[in-house]
């Protein structure tokens, strides 16, 4: 099959998640200006280049990360590993601004190194983010996105040292999931390793 992009599909659900995955998931952590944490996982997030290291997550409008970030000027990723796939999901929730999630979810606080907003305890590595640029897109009608694109410049990075086998960040040992379309989640079942030519 073929659609154009801004016609009918004809299915039942729309699959562009579920082509565009997996995904990793941005498991973001901030501070309001009252001082209170806030912490939710974005599906839309990726690491976008490594000199100098750079993350970016995207929200469906100004959501309260993407205000806390812009307001604070920084934000926490923090690695999702299977065995904290239920408290990323409690965090989730459309709760009222103000609510701490960390508390909802039952999850501990690390304070951050570099940032002011905390990291979640037991998360296998986080990266602590200083805000460079907010992104609204401009699409092809002209009108702006609904999205907002929060960029963020590395400034500290933790990982538990459990984590790192012979030198390297071991993926088999955090264990992520990772996000797919619909209600969908996936997990690594395989790593291995190619390459490149010359």
């Amino acid at each position: 099959m073929f659609y154009k992009a801004d016609e009918p599909h004809g299915l039942a659900y729309n699959p562009f998640k579920a082509i565009v995955a997996p995904r990793p998931i941005g498991w973001i952590s901030t501070l309001d200006k009252q001082g209170v944490p806030n912490l939710a996982p974005y599906s839309f997030f990726n690491g976008i280049c490594d000199t100098p290291m750079i993350l970016m997550f995207s929200s469906g409008g100004m959501k309260d990360s993407a205000q806390h970030a812009a307001d604070s000027g920084e934000f926490t990723f923090n690695y999702v590993s299977k065995r904290m796939k239920d408290e990323m999901n409690v965090s989730s929730g459309g709760y009222p601004r103000g609510e701490n999630e960390f508390e909802l979810a039952g999850l501990e606080m690390v304070a951050g190194e570099t940032v002011a907003c905390p990291r979640v305890k037991g998360v296998p590595a986080a990266m602590e983010c200083k805000v460079i640029d907010l992104v609204q897109p401009t699409i092809l009608d002209g009108t702006k996105s609904p999205y907002i694109m929060v960029l963020g410049q590395v400034t500290g990075i933790y990982i538990d040292d459990e984590m790192i086998t012979d030198g390297r960040f071991d993926l088999k040992k955090s264990d992520p999931i990772l996000r797919s379309g619909y209600h969908d989640y996936v997990t690594l079942d395989d790593v291995f390793e190619l390459v490149r030519p010359g």
